[in-house]
């Protein structure tokens, strides 16, 4: 039986024809500091083959061993099987006994991913010995729930899905112009009214098409909670952002305070229904700030340090024409010394990563808080290509590589007719596979202040989880190996290879019950004939 992990680890030797049997005699035993691991283990492969998995002793026979080495990596990890000791996984902390866990559920089977016995109570492969740990620390997703909102379980099931792929952070888009989804209790109407709207555009904005089913959805506190507990139980960092002081129509219509009221009547705006960069942005005064360092008060309760040291604010997208019409926000810039519009929005950004640090997180924004000049200790998310990621790595920022022309998700996959609701431009399976976070002209200590990769999902095409599915799968298996395994440069990658183990892998998401786009394109039902996209290769992002 050939492995065909993804990502690939670092070594792996062969597979001998005898090995370890996973069936009811199997228990697993813990060492201090892998319980998370041993109850992931129980509940997954326990509930996929039916097996008790109970505790065992040291002497167990056919156990599953869980161990800690400080001298591994943190994230690092060892999967080996004797005749003697069964399986053992020794990481270099929980994270990476967690992750040879996850090796150890591809190496039993695609079985292995469903949640209930489907092809008996048995499971083998062949002793083996693998030594792995990731080539980046930041191995993120970005979801956005404000275009379409996700309940709560589908999002529980998207960390299962990044934990499959060995991805560790998850980067939770909880507010834009279409609809506010966290829950701020001293801020009612953000929920009760900011997180529905009366209709939605149908395909691109183009598209003369509309949805007239009002759509929205909001996460309680609670909410937050469990999707914040169940992603550290997987050892996923979550990020969550409040877009700030762009894509905020939301915000504003719930309180039209926040607006441009000396430009714009706000009281009148509703949450969008439509896409594409909104000019309704928030107002530069003092009632803005303390409304949303309310916000983050909370957001920070939500979010513990300990688990989500990061908290992402947007700052992209913000067009200056209200604050240059404002006589409030003009009478601010002269007031503030500033020589224009941009610094205005980096004063903007700068209070809060003020705010931020004082209570110990980092703000991290996307690549236009590098304008007007950027916050000391703010990392960016460079999403415009690489340039912002170099420029920020060269002053000496962190930096998170996401440029959309690579890992763009909702950019669609193949160039044909039949792909639905086609936006952006074409990226592959095989182009996110050649997908290289570090780009070569960065210098070497520059390269040092990449954080890692993640790869973004906008969902204003995407009305439900089997949409998301079809846009993120398989493609998501090859940034995945990117982000993890040290793969040779893009043009020498082996994609032959990995087309050969996604072969086995389609299996797994199948059995995880995965919408993914088939390699031969869209299933009948996975098209959308007729509604509008932008279906020209390389068309700029915002026309």
């Amino acid at each position: 039986m050939n492995m065909d992990l993804i990502p690939a680890p670092v070594r792996a030797g062969d597979q001998g024809r005898c090995g370890f049997v996973l069936d009811a005699s199997t228990t697993i035993t813990a060492a201090p500091g892998t319980g998370s691991t041993e109850r992931w283990l129980r509940t997954t492969l326990g509930a996929a083959f039916g097996l008790p998995l109970a505790p065992g002793g040291e002497g167990a026979a056919r156990a599953i061993r869980l161990r800690v080495d400080p001298s591994l990596a943190s994230e690092g990890y060892r999967l080996t099987t004797t005749p003697d000791e069964g399986v053992v996984i020794t990481g270099g902390g929980p994270a990476g006994v967690f992750w040879g866990a996850q090796t150890l559920r591809q190496l039993l089977g695609p079985e292995a991913f469903r949640r209930a016995p489907a092809g008996g109570s048995t499971a083998a492969f062949g002793f083996t010995d693998i030594e792995d740990r990731p080539r980046f620390g930041w191995r993120g997703l970005m979801l956005d729930v404000s275009r379409h909102f996700l309940p709560k379980d589908d999002v529980l099931r998207y960390l299962d899905l990044l934990a499959a792929h060995k991805l560790n952070v998850f980067h939770f888009h909880l507010t834009d112009d279409q609809g506010w989804r966290v829950e701020i209790k001293r801020y009612p109407r953000l929920t009760e009214v900011g997180a529905w709207r009366s209709r939605t555009k149908y395909g691109h904005r183009a598209s003369e098409l509309w949805d007239e089913t009002p759509h929205g959805g909001y996460y309680t506190q609670d909410d937050i909670r469990e999707i914040v507990a169940y992603a550290a139980e997987r050892h996923i960092r979550v990020v969550p952002e409040i877009d700030i002081p762009g894509h905020s129509q939301a915000a504003i219509s719930a309180y039209p305070e926040l607006g441009n009221t000396d430009v714009v009547d706000t009281a009148a705006l509703t949450v969008w229904d439509n896409w594409g960069v909104n000019p309704n942005v928030l107002a530069p005064s003092d009632h803005t700030l303390r409304f949303f360092e309310g916000v983050f008060e909370e957001l920070l309760e939500l979010f513990p340090a300990d688990v989500s040291p990061f908290v992402h604010v947007g700052g992209d997208e913000c067009p200056k024409d209200q604050w240059k019409q404002s006589p409030a926000a003009q009478a601010r810039i002269r007031e503030l010394g500033l020589a224009d519009e941009d610094e205005l929005q980096s004063w903007f950004i700068r209070h809060f990563d003020s705010w931020l640090t004082a209570r110990g997180r980092r703000l991290i924004g996307w690549d236009e808080i590098l304008e007007g000049g950027l916050a000391e200790g703010a990392a960016v998310s460079s999403w415009r290509g690489y340039a912002g990621g170099i420029a920020a790595a060269e002053a000496g920022h962190d930096v998170v590589m996401c440029p959309e022309q690579q890992v763009y998700l909702d950019h669609r996959q193949h160039g044909g007719p039949d792909e639905p609701m086609p936006i952006g431009y074409v990226r592959t399976l095989e182009d996110v596979y050649r997908f290289e976070p570090v780009p070569p002209a960065l210098s070497e200590e520059a390269a040092r202040h990449v954080l890692g990769t993640q790869a973004n999902v906008w969902t204003e095409v995407m009305q439900n989880r089997a949409r998301v599915d079809y846009q993120v799968f398989p493609r998501l298996a090859a940034f995945a190996e990117v982000a993890w395994s040290a793969l040779p440069a893009p043009a020498d990658r082996d994609f032959a290879d990995f087309e050969r183990r996604m072969a086995t892998h389609y299996g797994r998401l199948d059995a995880l019950g995965v919408d993914y786009r088939p390699p031969g394109g869209p299933l009948p039902w996975q098209r959308r004939p007729g509604i509008l996209g932008r279906p020209i290769e390389g068309t700029p992002p915002n026309v």
